[in-house]
């Protein structure tokens, strides 16, 4: 079982108790839309970011895109560590149909790919100094193709899936996201793979 120190932001308490069973942490959920207006909730998770900080585990939905960028806004960037889920389409078995993307949330994820989804996001690996490592840069994304071009979305769409990011994931976070998850290295590698044109 992981375990950390920050507060680990979900959904629903449904999401929180799948949860449970893959990490050792505070899990405070954020009763999904209720977070925008609940000023206590946000005075509790602005609370916790300043003094454990965030790790934010929420659905690769629109929904879940929505209350993760709801928090980002609310609580400084610096106290924010995100875990992403992939797009896994399917029915969670207490629904009696698929969401309105057809994607499975995180209470549908099963714990591997839970697991996964935390240690990909860096927070359970000593982090490199930024001045040890080169980074991905906006310019190494242009020269992919990942943004400014025509088909940009498309391929970056393509680059998530492969690997394992949800699709939504515009070209403003991409940066961040790729810098947490890969080397600069793995990016030129994986982009020279899926897009040798």
């Amino acid at each position: 079982m992981l375990h950390t120190t920050r507060a680990v932001i979900v959904e629903g308490r449904y999401d929180k108790a799948r949860l449970s069973s893959v990490i050792d942490a505070l899990i405070i959920t954020t009763d999904g839309f209720g977070i925008f207006n609940s000023k206590e909730k946000q005075t509790l998770i602005k609370k916790l970011a300043a003094e454990k900080g965030l790790l934010i585990l929420t659905d690769s939905d629109a929904a879940g895109f929505k209350i993760r960028n709801f928090l980002k806004n609310i609580v400084s960037e610096d106290k924010i560590i995100h875990a992403y889920i992939p797009d896994v389409y399917g029915k969670e078995k207490r629904k009696e149909s698929p969401s309105k993307e057809g994607k499975l949330g995180v209470e549908g994820i099963d714990n591997s790919l839970l697991e996964h989804s935390l240690i990909q996001s860096g927070l359970f690996c000593e982090k490199e100094e930024a001045s040890e490592r080169k980074l991905i840069t906006n310019f190494d994304l242009f020269e992919a193709g990942l943004s400014g071009r025509e088909n940009s979305a498309e391929r970056r769409r393509k680059l998530l899936l492969s690997i394992g990011l949800p699709s939504r994931l515009t070209g403003k976070n991409l940066l961040s996201v790729l810098n947490t998850f890969m080397t600069y290295e793995d990016f030129i590698k994986k982009t020279g793979e899926l897009f040798s044109d």
